[in-house]
């Protein structure tokens, strides 16, 4: 059987939780199950990898990880790295061989810098926001498909995070996608603390003012509780930047009467066309999309390690005068 659909029919969709705007419907796997791999948060703090520039001259759409670990180390769609000479993110999920080093496809997040802070880049614990990472989601797979690279479309990625920090106002001198976290702090505590994970739960589908917003689902519980603050934040800045200034849904953007399916967003991302590819560390990567859906997910020995999805994306959004002020 098709390694996504398979992943996908094991899954039980659990009782949502809502926070404000932003609601998590947990993925839910039959058993709880230990994962053979190392995320980087734990390899990074246990000193068993580095992630640095891949020169002294550095290179901005790549890094270089070194795994000294017996175990893989898994590298997340979408995490952002902070220092060296500039804050990146990474282009798409990779799991590193246990002791090897590994030149990873990155984008950068911080327009305005370029001059070593450290020589190594430390985890930032947090991804990039979700609409963000849907549009490079896309762009890395239309470029995988034209070229076999795994690139983004890095001015536009710039063009992005300017727009949501001027609606957000939030400013930085270096143009750094961090200070729309740092400026939410708050906002995003309270989603961390409101949303927790539940027992067997694996992932979860997220929906921002009614509408679904994406989903992120891994191979193990395990495996999501390490990761979801990450998740909850990066799907978080997203329903803070879609609601008013009590945290409500937006009018013009959905309500209290918006009903969301969660389990039509799973049926679309099975008969979603697939393509696949040689991963760049461990396994194969799966290039997902339809009219409605794009996604990608990390396959290794026939096993959905992670798996990430979101509606196709829509024109950018209009940054307004008064969210120019």
């Amino acid at each position: 059987m098709d390694a996504i659909i398979a992943a996908l029919d094991h899954l039980e969709i659990g009782p949502p939780v809502t926070a404000a705007n932003l609601t998590m419907y947990p993925l839910l796997l039959p058993t709880e199950s230990a994962p053979g791999y190392l995320t980087l948060d734990e390899a990074l703090a246990a000193g068993l990898a580095s992630v640095t520039e891949v020169s002294e001259s550095g290179s901005v759409p790549e890094l270089l990880v070194k795994n000294a670990a017996k175990k893989p180390v898994l590298i997340l769609d979408g995490e952002e790295l902070v220092g060296a000479k500039q804050n990146r993110i990474v282009n798409l999920t990779i799991l590193v061989a246990a002791q090897q080093t590994l030149h990873i496809p990155v984008s950068c997040v911080e327009a305005g810098r370029w001059a070593r802070r450290s020589r190594e880049f430390a985890a930032a614990g947090r991804a990039h926001y979700a609409t963000g990472r849907a549009r490079k989601l896309e762009q890395v797979s239309c470029a995988m498909r034209e070229s076999g690279l795994r690139d983004a479309d890095q001015r536009d990625v710039w063009q992005d995070i300017d727009e949501k920090s001027r609606r957000m106002k939030a400013s930085s001198t270096t143009h750094a996608a961090a200070a729309m976290y740092e400026h939410s702090r708050s906002e995003l505590d309270a989603f961390l603390e409101e949303l927790e994970a539940v027992p067997r739960q694996a992932g979860a589908v997220f929906t921002i003012n009614g509408i679904v917003a994406g989903l992120d689902v891994f191979d193990s519980p395990a495996t999501w509780r390490k990761s979801m603050r990450k998740l909850v934040q990066s799907f978080g800045l997203d329903a803070l930047d879609h609601a008013d200034a009590r945290g409500h849904a937006r009018a013009s953007e959905g309500g209290p009467d918006a009903r969301p399916r969660p389990e039509f967003f799973l049926s679309a991302l099975k008969q979603a066309a697939r393509d696949r590819f040689p991963a760049i560390g461990v396994g194969e990567d799966v290039r997902i999309a339809s009219d409605t859906i794009v996604g990608g997910g990390l396959v290794v020995d026939g096993k959905v390690v992670h798996l990430v999805a979101f509606p196709a994306s829509a024109p950018r959004r209009a940054t307004s005068p008064e969210s120019r002020a």
